[in-house]
């Protein structure tokens, strides 16, 4: 039973494959058609082509712009390079202001001779820094401290 199930899904499946292949091959040949009747010539124009002779001539009608063909047939195919329209940058055109020249030489200055020292020290400066306004901080504490205890401590003395 259930193979003669899989084989209706199958042929029916085959039959729209089918049946969109035909659709293609129409629309297929209509372009075709279309294409024909735009391709040929007009007969009021009074082009009559030969057996086809022809036809071969104007299909060779290739044009080489990067590629010197051997044949000498070919040849004549082959385009000038194209000529490029001059650029003119204005920028460039306008001329720069004049400085005064001078020696680059007297300008240089030299960096101090311990910059090279300061760089590589620079982080532990910072920790002693940081160390250094604690510690003063500290101090300042212990001083008022010290004032507040000897203000505390002598005005109790005179009473």
């Amino acid at each position: 039973m259930l193979k003669q199930e899989l084989r209706v899904v199958m042929s029916s499946e085959e039959e729209s494959i089918e049946q969109a292949a035909a659709a293609r091959r129409e629309r297929l040949r209509a372009l075709r058609a279309a294409q024909d009747l735009l391709n040929t010539p007009d007969e009021d124009s009074g082009q009559v082509e030969d057996n086809g002779t022809n036809d071969e001539e104007n299909s060779l009608n290739m044009k080489f712009r990067n590629y010197v063909p051997h044949d000498k047939q070919l040849q004549e195919g082959k385009l000038a390079p194209p000529v490029l329209p001059k650029f003119e940058d204005p920028v460039a055109a306008a001329p720069p202001p004049e400085e005064k020249k001078e020696d680059p030489f007297v300008n240089i200055a030299p960096k101090k001779p311990n910059w090279d020292l300061r760089r590589d020290v620079q982080k532990k400066l910072d920790k002693l820094e940081k160390r250094t306004q604690k510690a003063i901080f500290q101090l300042m504490e212990e001083q008022e401290k010290e004032k507040l205890v000897e203000a505390s401590g002598s005005s109790g003395v005179d009473d």
